[in-house]
């Protein structure tokens, strides 16, 4: 039955000039996974994000990518990691919340400069924040 469905709700939607990214925020203790001794990034994680840009995808043009974005802890492992999966963009990245805000600023324009190719986030950006469901202007 559909109802039973969970709602594809994501942290942060930007758009700008035809492309769209797909940011989804992470804080954990630890950034990656460790199984067997080896370091990974939270497969729940990926698969969730993966999700969010197939279903906006939909025609497969590749011009939505995905981002998980995880606060940044004291582990020496901090992916910066860009994938190509099944024609799209898949990006891991973390951020440092103990800046202060003009450099948290900085570095989530950087972010979002990436993936847009251009230098400043033009305010394009719409993002749905979950726990009030308003729609809300992103851009720096």
């Amino acid at each position: 039955m559909i109802d039973f469905l969970p709602g594809m709700v994501t942290d942060i939607t930007l758009k700008s000039a035809g492309k769209v990214l797909i940011i989804d925020a992470k804080y954990y203790g630890h950034t990656m996974q460790t199984q067997y001794d080896v370091n990974s990034i939270h497969s729940g994680n990926l698969y969730q994000i993966f999700a969010y840009v197939k279903n906006l995808d939909r025609n497969q043009t590749g011009n939505v990518a995905g981002m998980l974005l995880y606060a940044k802890t004291q582990e020496q492992i901090t992916p910066n990691n860009k994938y190509s999966m099944d024609g799209n963009t898949i990006w891991v990245r973390t951020l440092d919340l103990n800046l202060p805000f003009p450099q948290i600023a900085e570095q989530l324009e950087k972010i979002a400069g990436d993936y847009f190719e251009s230098g400043k986030f033009d305010r394009t950006g719409i993002g749905t924040d979950r726990r009030c469901k308003e729609i809300i202007e992103y851009g720096i």
